[in-house]
C-alpha cells in the first residue's frame, strides 16, 4: 500500500538536519519499496512493507539514525486524496494567496477543533476534513490572520504543515507510485 510519511520540524531554520538520501536509505532499510522524497522538508512517499501504520517504526529508526526525535505522521493514498479533494481548486499557494494544509495528529483530529481557532472574519477561510485543516488567507492579510496565533499556540505541536501545492504534488506522486491515474 502506498503511503507518505510527513516529518514534523526537519530542516527548518538549520535545526534537525535530515539528509534526504539518508532518509531514503533508512526507509529502504525498513523494507519499504519505491521510496521517494519530495522537497527537503520531510515528505517520503513509499510502498509500505506489510499492513498497519508504520509510523512508530519509522519514528524510532529516524531517532536512531539521526540522533534526535522527529514526529512522523503517516497517511495512505486514500487519506491524502480525501484531503486533496477538500482543497478548493482555486485555493493555491502563490504570490497572492497562502493556503496551508495542517495535518492533525489523532489526539486533536476532530471537526470541533475549528471552534477553537482564532479566525478573523473576512480574512481566514478554514475547512476541516478528516485528518487536516485547510487554511486559506490572502497574502495581504497574513500578518493579521489568526493563522499566526495557531503557530504560537498548543495546537501547533499536534500538527505538521504543508502548502496546498505540495499536498497536490505529494498526492500525485503517491498515485504514480501506486500505479493509479
Amino acid at each position: 500500500m502506498t503511503h507518505v510519511a510527513l516529518l514534523r520540524g526537519v530542516n527548518v531554520g538549520g535545526k534537525n538536519r535530515v539528509e534526504m538520501a539518508r532518509l531514503r536509505d533508512l526507509f529502504e532499510g525498513l523494507g519499504h519499496k519505491d521510496v521517494r522524497t519530495f522537497i527537503n522538508s520531510g515528505n517520503v512517499i513509499f510502498r509500505a512493507r506489510g499492513r498497519g501504520n508504520p509510523a512508530r517504526a519509522i519514528t524510532a529508526a529516524i531517532e536512531k539514525e539521526f540522533g534526535f526525535p522527529v514526529e512522523v505522521l503517516v497517511k495512505d493514498l486514500e487519506a491524502m486524496e480525501r484531503v486533496e479533494r477538500a482543497i478548493p481548486e482555486h485555493w493555491v499557494d502563490d504570490k497572492a494567496m497562502r493556503t496551508y494544509v495542517m495535518f492533525l495528529w489523532d489526539t486533536v483530529d476532530d471537526a470541533s477543533v475549528v471552534d477553537d481557532l482564532p479566525l478573523r472574519e473576512g480574512m481566514d477561510n478554514v475547512i476541516y476534513v478528516e485528518g487536516a485543516l485547510i487554511w486559506q488567507v490572502d497574502r495581504v492579510h497574513v500578518t493579521k490572520s489568526g493563522m499566526n496565533k495557531v503557530v504560537s499556540g498548543p495546537l501547533y505541536k499536534a500538527m505538521t504543515i504543508r502548502n496546498a501545492n505540495s499536498v497536490r504534488k505529494i498526492a500525485s506522486m503517491m498515485r504514480e507510485s501506486a500505479g493509479v491515474d
